[in-house]
């Protein structure tokens, strides 16, 4: 089995190394939970390459850009689920943040559908007495053209491209940026190179 990280890990920097090109990922489900996403998606060398299929965990907390990407999917979810009702003044402008009304919901991920023609959001409502009401909207086509379609679906669609943008972000090495001290660096010590004696086969 090839390894992930050479393909869809941060572009290599290596002064004799040739640039690394990004692979085509296509993101299918995306879960957020504890700031650590797992993702399910596929990811091609080129265009014409089959796709290899992965499910990852990554260890690093995710950088603050993917839950505040989330957080724009809020209003759908409330829509969708039925939990709130539109008002004038329901769809937060997009340079503020969620209105006190959003406060209690929180979208924890998402599946898109199949060739990613439409989503199925996935959160969470905060009830009293510490407890969750685990919410799933119905699917959202972004093709379907119906009277029955769901009226913000191009809004839908444009924010969730931005959430998409930032998991493939993640996926390819965007978190929290965190540096933890050696335990035994001591302050002004100089740094030591570690090669390995292992014998070459």
């Amino acid at each position: 089995m090839s390894q992930l990280l050479p393909l869809v890990g941060p572009a290599g920097t290596d002064a004799g190394s040739p640039p690394a090109t990004a692979s085509i990922i296509t993101i299918q489900k995306v879960k957020l939970k504890d700031q650590h996403l797992t993702c399910e998606f596929t990811e091609q060398r080129t265009q014409d390459a089959p796709p290899r299929a992965f499910a990852l965990t990554c260890a690093e907390q995710v950088h603050p850009d993917l839950p505040h990407a989330l957080s724009r999917l809020v209003p759908h979810l409330c829509l969708l689920t039925e939990q709130l009702t539109e008002t004038p003044d329901f769809w937060p402008d997009v340079a503020e943040e969620l209105p006190a009304r959003f406060e209690a919901f929180t979208v924890t991920g998402f599946s898109m559908g199949k060739g990613q023609g439409g989503v199925t959001l996935i959160g969470q409502r905060a009830l009293t007495g510490n407890k969750v009401l685990n919410l799933t909207s119905p699917y959202v086509s972004f093709t379907d053209e119906t009277d029955a379609a769901y009226p913000y679906a191009p809004l839908l669609e444009t924010e969730l491209a931005e959430a998409l943008t930032e998991v493939e972000a993640a996926l390819r090495g965007k978190c929290t940026e965190y540096r933890q001290l050696d335990l035994f660096e001591q302050p002004g010590s100089a740094s030591t190179l570690l090669v390995s004696t292992r014998p070459e086969a």
